[in-house]
Parts: structure tokens; sequence; C-alpha cells
């Protein structure tokens, strides 16, 4: 919780504070940059809420509580949800609020959430959070988070800067681009929900077995997980396939931003095969036992020597066309199944973690 405050807080204040040059890095339409700006500086209040929640789920998670965790954040979201219908169009008498509306939706889910966590974990049965222990860390324990979080942590901001780089390639090619690319991002993100919450529901019940010390147990769940992982990311695919014509038929784009949509999303259904076993497996299987480098690697080389470099060029040396461009953007969950596949076979993360000593 001390680190993710202060982390959330820096990026809550660059939001609040520079939203204008944040908006400028991701795109060179003066017209999204303004409504950008405004969005990033009202709900900035979020983001350090978000960190705050999404530590209190963790626990719960963690603590046997997963389906608590998940009603909390169904209704949150599906709070959210209203809200911005409500706010952005102005129903109800409220007042048509637009892009503001958005953000201020978003501030009260995450506010909502937060307390909502509060409540629960403030219990005497609970994981409660002592200010003794947030200001005095045991060495041996704090050891131990580093080691293996810090691959985690390094992953996801190389995974992170690298996925920006792609909406900043995406965000220079024009507003018709941008438009399209907004769009398949949420379609894709919705969809990809299946493939990410086995990812990791399936890394903390191997996590739980591993700490128990049934390292067998643990190999066989990873091995039916994999399965279960190739035929998500297969039924995603094919549902976003199925749900493609009704996705067209309600955006208001225009001609050339639904055909770049259009093939967008054909490409986003390959990619679910890639996310839902690279998720399962790197993020959840291999960080349940401490396996956490190689995810960093990956993704470190992939992004950073592949995908991106390639991305820039075939946009800004060659000028591709724009489909071209995102189909090598799209690259990346598949560069790294050969990778993740022989060292998942090397079951070097069926492990037991917990300190004994300390436990």
């Amino acid at each position: 919780m001390k680190i993710t405050v202060i982390i959330s807080f820096l990026f809550a204040a660059a939001a609040f504070f520079c939203p204008g040059i944040l908006m400028s890095l991701l795109t060179n339409e003066p017209l999204l940059i303004e409504g950008g700006a405004e969005y990033l500086q009202m709900v900035a209040p979020s983001y350090l809420l978000t960190g705050i929640s999404q530590i209190y789920l963790c626990i719960l998670k963690n603590s046997g509580r997963a389906k608590t965790a998940g009603l909390i954040s169904s209704v949150c979201m599906a709070g959210n949800i209203l809200m911005n219908l409500i706010l952005i169009l102005g129903l109800f008498g409220f007042p048509r609020l637009e892009i503001t509306g958005a953000a201020i939706s978003t501030d009260l889910a995450r506010a909502a959430e937060v307390l909502w966590c509060a409540a629960i974990l403030s219990k005497q049965d609970s994981v409660r959070l002592r200010i003794k222990n947030i200001l005095h860390t045991d060495k041996m324990l704090s050891h131990d988070f580093w080691k293996y979080t810090t691959p985690v942590l390094g992953n996801e901001i190389v995974w992170g800067v690298g996925f920006t780089m792609y909406s900043v390639i995406m965000g220079h090619l024009g507003s018709d681009a941008v438009a399209a690319n907004s769009i398949a991002n949420i379609v894709k993100n919705l969809v990809c929900c299946l493939c990410l919450g086995i990812g990791s529901g399936g890394g903390i019940l191997i996590g739980n077995e591993l700490g128990a010390g049934n390292l067998q147990r643990g190999r066989e769940y990873g091995n039916r997980l994999c399965i279960l992982s190739v035929f998500a990311g297969i039924l995603s695919g094919a549902v976003l396939l199925a749900f493609s014509p009704l996705v067209l038929s309600v955006t208001a784009l225009s001609d050339t931003s639904a055909g770049y949509l259009k093939w967008m999303l054909v490409i986003c259904s390959y990619y679910m095969i890639g996310k839902s076993v690279n998720s399962t497996t790197v993020v959840g299987i291999f960080c349940a036992g401490g396996d956490s480098r190689l995810g960093f690697l990956c993704d470190t080389i992939v992004m950073w020597c592949v995908t991106v470099p390639l991305g820039l060029t075939a946009a800004f040396v060659f000028r591709l066309p724009v489909i071209a461009v995102y189909f090598i953007v799209s690259l990346d969950e598949f560069c790294k199944l050969p990778a993740v596949f022989i060292h998942y076979r090397k079951y070097k993360w069926v492990k037991d973690l917990t300190n004994k000593e300390n436990s």
C-alpha cells in the first residue's frame, strides 16, 4: 500500500497539473489533445483511488474472498457505466457534462470501491492494514518482496510504456486511425476479460497450492490452466468476430474509420489466443512460483527490439497503410509464445516461496 500510494499519487499529480503535455505525447491532433487534457485533469483523483482499491481487492482475492472482490468490482463498474450514461448525456435532470461527466463518473466509482473495500477489511476477521506494519516492514519479508516483485514491476513498466507507444504510433496516423484504434482497444479489452480472469485466478490458485507445499498438485493445475487458456483464447476470438458487425453498426464513424475498425477487429480476434496463453502462464502461473523474470525479458525484447521499432519504421519511414501498421504492433503476444512454451516445460516455476521460519 505504501508503494502504490506513492506511485499513484505521482501519476495523479502529473495528470492534474500537466494533462496537455501528456496528451501531446500520444497524438498531434489539437482536438484530441484538448478533449483528452480536459478528461485527464478531471479523472486524476481516480488514479490515486485505483492504486488503493487494487491493493485491497488483491488482499481479498488472496485471502479466500475472491467472490467478494468480484462483487465489489462488478457493482462499481456497473455503477460507473450507469453514471457515464447519465452524466455524459444529461439524463434524469442532470446536466449534460460529456467528457467531464465521464471523468466524474470514474472518480465516484473508484471512491465507492475504496470505501467498500475498507469497510470489509476493517472487520475483525479480515486482513487489516496496520500503521506499525506500514512504517516498520520486516526486513526478511521486504527482501523477499523486492526479490520476486522487481521483475514483475519492471515487466509492467516495460509493457505499459510499450503499449503506450503503440497508441503514440496510431495516434500520429490521423483522427480516423485514432478513432478506430480506440474502439478496437475497448472491444478487445472487454472480450479479453475471460482470459485475464483465468490468468489472475489461476495464479492465486496455484500460488496457494505451492505455498502449502503441494508442488505436484500445483504442476497439475498449471497444465490444466494452459489447456484452458488456449480454448478461452479461441472462444474469445470467435466471440469478438461474431459481435464485430454489431460493433460496426452502433459506432458513429466515418467510412474510413469504419473500414479501419473492421480489419482491426479481425486482427484482434487472433490476438486473443496469444493474449490468453501469455496472461495465464507469464502473469499467472510463473509469478505464482516467483518465476517472474521471463515476462520482463520477453516484453523488453519483443516490444522494444521488435514490434515498437517495426511499427515506427512502418508508420513513419515506409508509410505503410494503417492496417499494416496495426498488424505489426499486434504481433507481440504471438512472438512471445515459443519462449513461453519452452520455459513452461522446464517447470522452474514449481517451487514454494513461503519462508517457513517467518510464517
